[in-house]
């Protein structure tokens, strides 16, 4: 089979959002062959390059989202009509679309109305074949000529209030935000030996990535998968707080109607958990079409910690740091992980428990996140003032701030290996890789209730609310006195990370939608034998597969079946 991955700033660059699941995918799926289309977010994503990709990937193709040249095309007046025909329905259908939050339910997300939802889909494939036949597109779309269509449609009767109250600036940041968004559709991927060339659309985003995947859809029928972690549109309604209502609501119009068209287009959409399910269903998705498939961890580097026997963790843990009872948290250092209501919910446990310690490995994410790590180091200084063993010792605080690589927390595992129970403090989470890593390592977790949590942990460790230092304090404090109830949890935990979590399974669960969804997808290029009819299987799946392919081993023929059998009645002469 041949995959078109779609991809927006991950896979296949170095330290891109997604990267690593999406190389363990292909890696995974060596038998099937893969051709990677990717946008980059940036300069700086460009020059650190690609990783190393495995031979079954047979092209990738890249475009920057962050820039866009014009190709030198001048529309003439037919090509300068049609633009504003797609354009002008396209910011039509933004400014007649519902308002986002007038659901009837409450907690439910307005759908579209047909009407404009189908004056968007004609509008977005309008564009894009426009500019597959005459070019141009992107000098179109910076022109004036965009903003004055975009402002009749504002300004038309049945137009929403937000959209008439627009002014002149606010046009400007909509239709700048539209020229970006609509880049896709002026690239050259749209052609026979293409997209058009792929079994299937596997985008790895939703958003912008879709678009491609679309259009392969609209112009040579070829079918569309979908994976979102993290609902794109849900992440658009939290940003541009400081925009105007006429920007906000026009964008989120323009989001809400891509969301709309990729979830009907789509044959099938991939959830990484229940909570972004739930997220998908809110935004209009049919539940016929979900599966959910979780992210898949290398389970291998924490083999040796997580196989360990539970006395064996103990004196590990012993020798590793100083004392048994070690409170571990790894992660990225923002304020949504809450670092405060832990390092308070430390203090009580540091009372009822006097020789625990608490790791904190992690590194700061960007300048906020630099401040919040001196707020929270000036705020272990102030709970724990260091404490000396005798008149003659150097005092220690029992808050150590580190990162991975350095002393004692060279890997993830070490640092798991050195602990005695694992916390999230979160008020704020996705997907919580960092607990299904402790849950490799066999340890006894205790996590707050957010995001996929509940769903990640099951049965095998303790969850609190968010923002409750004590609730946190007691349910460590509980695993702290309980060595036996750590080491059954901690078994519970690890094997169901291996079940769930895994590479494997992820892989499996990937290779059974691609083929269930190339099953029932009628044939697009109808093989004719000699009479010209049509002829099925001309092409099996394996014909798409790289390498030397035997065939099965004959199975013995009894004589009989083989040999002329004689007439059972006589020929009439």
């Amino acid at each position: 089979m041949r995959i078109g991955l779609l991809t927006e700033g991950g896979y296949p660059y170095v330290g891109g959002e997604g990267g690593v699941w999406c190389d363990r995918l292909v890696r995974g799926l060596d038998r099937h062959e893969f051709d990677v289309y990717a946008f980059s977010t940036g300069q700086a994503q460009e020059d650190a390059g690609w990783l190393p990709l495995p031979p079954q990937v047979a092209r990738v193709r890249t475009a920057p989202l962050w820039a866009a040249e014009e190709d030198g095309v001048v529309h003439g007046r037919r090509a300068r009509r049609r633009f504003t025909e797609h354009y002008g329905e396209l910011a039509a259908a933004l400014c007649h679309a519902a308002e986002p939050g007038t659901a009837e339910k409450p907690g439910t997300a307005e759908k579209p109305g047909t009407a404009e939802a189908d004056r968007f889909t004609n509008a977005l494939h309008g564009l894009a074949e426009l500019a597959r036949e005459e070019g141009g597109l992107v000098a179109a779309l910076r022109s004036e000529q965009a903003v004055r269509a975009l402002e009749r449609a504002c300004r038309a009767p049945g137009a929403r209030r937000t959209a008439r109250e627009a002014r002149v600036p606010d046009l400007l940041t909509v239709a700048d935000h539209l020229e970006r968004a609509l880049r896709p559709l002026s690239l050259d991927w749209y052609e026979e030996d293409g997209l058009g060339a792929v079994d299937l659309c596997h985008a790895a985003s939703g958003g912008i990535a879709v678009l491609p995947g679309l259009l392969a859809r609209h112009f040579f029928g070829v079918p569309l998968l979908v994976t979102e972690y993290g609902v794109r549109l849900r992440t658009h309604y939290l940003t541009r707080p400081d925009a105007s209502p006429a920007v906000r609501s026009l964008l989120a119009a323009f989001h809400g109607l891509l969301t709309a068209e990729t979830y009907r287009a789509a044959s099938y959409l991939v959830p990484g958990n229940a909570h972004a399910r739930r997220w998908q269903e809110r935004c209009g998705a049919d539940r016929a079409k979900l599966r959910t498939i979780h992210p898949g961890l290398d389970a291998t580097p924490f083999t040796r910690v997580g196989e360990d026997r539970p006395e064996g963790r103990e004196k590990g843990a012993e020798r590793e740091h100083a004392g048994p009872h070690t409170l571990v948290w790894i992660g990225r250092v923002e304020p949504a992980k809450d670092l405060v209501s832990l390092l308070h919910a430390f203090a009580e446990v540091r009372a009822a428990e006097p020789g625990t310690r608490l790791r904190i490995v992690g590194r700061p994410s960007g300048p906020e996140g630099e401040a919040y790590l001196g707020h929270c180091r000036a705020l272990a200084a102030q709970l724990f003032p260091d404490e000396a063993d005798g008149p003659h010792a150097v005092g220690r605080n029992p808050v150590t701030f580190e990162e991975l690589g350095g002393p004692g927390a060279e890997t993830t595992a070490d640092v798991h290996a050195g602990g005695t129970v694992t916390v999230l403090s979160s008020v704020v989470e996705g997907f919580p890789v960092g607990l299904i890593e402790a849950m490799f390592c066999g340890r006894a977790t205790v996590s707050t209730d957010v995001g996929a949590v509940v769903e990640v942990i099951g049965g095998t460790g303790l969850v609190v609310p968010p923002r409750n230092p004590r609730a946190l304090a007691e349910a460590c404090v509980s695993l702290l006195r309980d060595p036996e109830r750590r080491a059954r949890l901690g078994a519970a935990a690890r094997a169901r990370a291996l079940e769930l979590f895994s590479v494997e399974q992820n892989v499996a669960a990937f290779h059974a939608l691609y083929l269930e969804t190339v099953a029932r997808t009628p044939v697009r290029r109808p093989v004719l034998d000699g009479a010209g009819d049509p002829q099925p299987f001309a092409a099996p799946a394996e014909a798409h597969v790289p390498g030397h392919w035997t065939g099965p081993t004959p199975r013995a023929v009894p004589t009989w079946a083989v040999e002329t059998p004689e007439p059972v009645t006589e020929t009439v002469r």
